[in-house]
């Protein structure tokens, strides 16, 4: 069907003036795409990706990352040591190794000393079970007027069905159990590995870290870094022997009560109430509670007492001594880092929560500007109070109109004190 005119002349109306572009309208609609959009286009997806395997990456290597991070911390521990016997001439590597040897030896000695404890007392409960069954049964058979036997509870137990379940998933859970012993034993020699080699070169890795930084900020790093060994290294030393002193008390007080595994406890008490701050004195002294109530239960209680009268001492005399130019955190801010870096990094947050905290206060405290604090009642915990109190308001309501020790506006006297104020000038003048 031919156009007609009105059609010719209505497209030639609704043409934009001037040239028409070669290749119809297509081509227009290519020639207004930015040529930047395709690039940037495949930079957004070019740094998703790098975004998701950088990602990905950071939690695969999240283990390796803490256990640097733990290394790191021990290396810290261990640098005042490898340095006082590296600067009396003995070699940095062979100090290093002589510390790690005997923490090495220590901390085996202290797992084996408690394992021993703890299969001695699984080994004495197993045998003294029979014991304990017969005299529940009795006191079921008396109490409830029953007719049990120690020979059919057993019965009963060893061919009930959730025993049987039970050795199941517990023969089972053997072979995690075993899993988990070798990949904890692999991290220690990893956390190890590590640590020796950032105290065994820690002045090249000094050396290596300044080597890109401007002068200004290589000392800077310096000091942040030597604010880390003192405060890392005090915390540990001073917590050590505050967990020396605290063993020698407990082993004491054990050792005359005839308390079993006196040395065992004492190390265990020393460790767990020194490492764990606020509440570990109470945490650790559970277990020696536990072992002595089975020798007399008039011994727990001596046990507690002692343990409530020790760290009060510890709290006010022994601890300002020690940490007073070591680690000087306030309790509230110790606990609540230690919650926190267990709620971030499990046990091992727990750890090193307090020098890590200690150091950030004390790089903190380098830079910030302090000033003198104003002389204001307020300050010191003194509440400032306008005018008169309400009971001193009552007080004067109730009082007759005529008395002149009625309380007077703020600010004024009462009329009677300033008579005998007046008469008392004048009489003396």
């Amino acid at each position: 069907m031919a156009p007609t005119d009105e059609t010719l002349q209505a497209t030639v109306d609704a043409s934009p003036p001037g040239p028409t572009p070669p290749g119809g309208g297509a081509a227009s609609v290519r020639a207004r795409m930015p040529r930047w959009l395709p690039r940037a286009m495949v930079l957004a997806l070019a740094l998703i990706a790098c975004f998701q395997l950088g990602s990905w990456a950071f939690h695969q290597l999240t283990g390796l990352l803490i256990n640097v991070l733990i290394a790191f911390f021990l290396a810290l521990a261990v640098e005042p040591a490898v340095s006082w016997m590296a600067g009396r001439g003995m070699r940095r590597g062979l100090a290093t190794g002589i510390v790690f040897l005997g923490v090495t030896i220590a901390g085996a000695g202290f797992v084996v000393l408690l394992s021993s404890m703890l299969a001695g007392q699984i080994v004495s409960m197993v045998e003294d079970f029979p014991e304990y069954l017969d005299s529940v049964i009795n006191w079921i058979n008396q109490t409830f007027h029953t007719d049990l036997s120690r020979v059919a509870v057993q019965d009963s137990l060893l061919h009930s069905d959730w025993l049987q379940k039970y050795v199941q998933n517990s023969a089972s859970g053997v072979l995690d159990v075993s899993g988990q012993v070798l990949g904890g034993l692999f991290r220690l020699l990893t956390i190890l590995l590590f640590s020796f080699y950032f105290a065994a070169d820690g002045p090249r890795l000094r050396r290596a870290l300044c080597s890109v930084l401007p002068p200004a900020k290589q000392a800077e790093v310096l000091r942040a870094w030597e604010i880390a060994v003192d405060k890392t290294g005090g915390y540990l030393y001073s917590r050590g022997l505050m967990a020396l002193i605290s063993g020698i008390a407990h082993y004491i007080l054990l050792e005359a009560l005839g308390v079993p595994y006196a040395p065992v406890l004492a190390v265990w008490v020393g460790l767990v109430s020194q490492f764990i701050p606020t509440i570990g004195t109470y945490l650790a002294g559970a277990l020696p509670m536990l072992i002595a109530f089975t020798v007399d239960p008039w011994y727990a209680l001596w046990v507690l007492i002692f343990v409530v009268v020790y760290q009060q001492f510890e709290n006010y005399v022994l601890q300002p001594k020690l940490t007073a130019k070591t680690v000087d955190i306030h309790p509230a801010v110790a606990f609540g880092s230690v919650i926190a870096g267990t709620a971030l990094l499990g046990a091992v947050g727990a750890l090193i929560a307090i020098p890590a905290v200690a150091t950030l206060q004390a790089f903190l405290g380098a830079y910030v500007k302090r000033y003198a604090v104003t002389d204001d009642p307020r300050v010191h915990g003194h509440r400032t109070r306008s005018g008169s109190s309400p009971l001193a308001r009552i007080r004067a309501a109730l009082r007759n109109p005529d008395d002149p020790r009625r309380e007077a506006a703020p600010g004024q006297e009462p009329e009677g004190d300033a008579d005998d104020t007046r008469d008392g000038s004048e009489q003396g003048s």
